[in-house]
């Protein structure tokens, strides 16, 4: 390797960010700034070489200086660094050997792949998986002969009792949407990397289709896949009767306070503040960093992140942001007011949410469709970015996957093409009293 390829494959891990600060993490993005030996800076060199941009990326940088005396003050809290999306792809730190495999319920037509999958994972790659005991009760599977072979080779959990923190190396979801989003409640702290296939729905965030999944796992456990870094919103109940400085600093360093997480909930998509079953208008009071902002009288707000941007945001007319963006998207529902639009803000801000004083009633909050509970007068809800995010891979990449679901998800820009002029007829090209006559002739021959 010469001393040019050495040092760019230096400066391209010392300007770049890692997933996961956990040093017994079992993956990271190639980004990691960790002190890298010569057998890992020329593996970086050679994926460099695999996956080279046609171009560069030029974005601000937190470090940088403005002029001869200016630049940013030096803060250890700092919230975010821009990074380029191409760098982030997959590597273990060893081989996996743990996968929790989340299938859709109630759909009998996922059962057959199922069995497919863990019995080639079971069997093919020694793994030991995962699963929900729930699934190992349906009734129609276990009338299956290849899955009662490998029944009692699975690993069962129950969802609320046991804690799958530092245990699940890789997901893998079959089904829909919803997979994704259980996978992400199922871990609260740090996620691991999630393959989702698409055999629901919709399958805006399923990628993968089931057709050749031997090879595309095989890839993967390889280590050969790019990732979407799916951030998560960490939302914070706060009830009147607690103490009111209790959560104060949430968002005052890059670690989440551990006297917050018990009663924090992360959300992939969004949480929605409504009104209920009350008649009156939702009047809801915003606060962003402290400060007022606005109320919102109407149906409800919608705070959603990127990857959320594409589900109950954009059916309230919010517009569809990119995954990778850093930022957090306020919508309201129905509102009463003609000027009042979605709005994003930057991800580092913390939102706090409650009920006006003089609001006639109370509101309702969901998170990611579950949870729901009161909101009343005197609660607060406080909102801001994780700073553990679902690392999602890619069939492709970020780019390509992300404008491949619009399009066939939620048909993005369709419409019949307009025809070019050599396919109409010229009509330009003869006089009004011309085009008069071709039609009298017409005429006349019908009758």
């Amino acid at each position: 390797m010469s001393n040019e390829e050495m040092q760019l494959a230096l400066q391209m891990a010392a300007n770049s960010i890692s997933v996961e600060d956990d040093p017994d993490s079992k993956y990271e993005t190639l980004s990691s700034p960790k002190p890298l030996r010569r057998a890992r800076v020329l593996d970086l060199n050679e994926r460099r070489k695999q996956f080279r941009r046609t171009r560069s990326l030029n974005a601000p940088s937190p470090f940088q200086q403005f002029g001869p005396c200016g630049g940013i003050m030096k803060n250890s809290a700092m919230v975010m660094q821009i990074q380029d999306p191409a760098s982030q792809r997959l590597t273990w730190y060893k081989p996996p050997l743990t996968v929790l495999v989340i299938k859709k319920v109630c759909d009998a037509s996922v059962l057959t792949p199922f069995v497919q999958l863990v019995t080639w994972l079971v069997q093919e790659k020694n793994m030991v998986v995962w699963v929900e005991s729930a699934v190992l009760d349906d009734v129609i599977l276990n009338e299956d002969i290849k899955f009662r072979s490998i029944r009692d080779k699975l690993v069962t959990f129950k969802d609320g009792r046991d804690d799958l923190t530092d245990r699940i190396d890789f997901i893998v979801c079959l089904g829909g949407d919803g997979t994704l989003l259980y996978a992400s409640l199922l871990f609260q702290q740090s996620v691991p990397p999630v393959m989702a296939f698409h055999l629901g729905s919709l399958g805006f965030l399923t990628p993968f289709r089931f057709d050749n999944f031997q090879e595309q796992l095989t890839s993967i456990l390889e280590g050969h896949a790019a990732l979407t870094l799916r951030s998560r919103l960490r939302c914070v109940m706060h009830r009147k009767s607690e103490n009111p400085h209790e959560f104060e600093h949430a968002v005052d360093s890059n670690a989440e306070p551990s006297s917050s997480l018990a009663n924090s909930i992360l959300v992939l998509n969004e949480v929605v503040i409504d009104r209920g079953p009350s008649p009156y208008l939702s009047n809801i009071d915003l606060f962003l960093d402290g400060k007022y902002i606005t109320s919102v009288q109407g149906d409800g707000l919608i705070v959603s992140t990127p990857t959320g941007s594409t589900a109950y945001a954009v059916a309230a007319g919010a517009s569809m942001i990119h995954s990778s963006v850093p930022a957090i998207m306020v919508t309201p529902i129905c509102p009463h007011s003609l000027s009042f639009r979605p709005i994003v803000v930057p991800a580092g801000v913390e939102l706090k949410i409650s009920v006006s004083p003089e609001s006639r009633n109370t509101s309702w909050v969901s998170f990611d469709g579950r949870n729901r509970q009161e909101l009343f007068h005197g609660d607060s809800l406080r909102v801001t970015t994780s700073i553990y995010p679902v690392p999602s891979i890619c069939a492709q990449d970020q780019i390509s996957d992300w404008f491949a679901s619009l399009a066939d998800g939620l048909h993005w820009n369709v419409r019949k093409r307009q025809k070019c002029l050599d396919e109409l007829s010229d009509l330009t090209a003869s006089g009004s009293e011309d085009i008069f006559d071709e039609i009298e002739n017409t005429k006349l021959y019908d009758v």
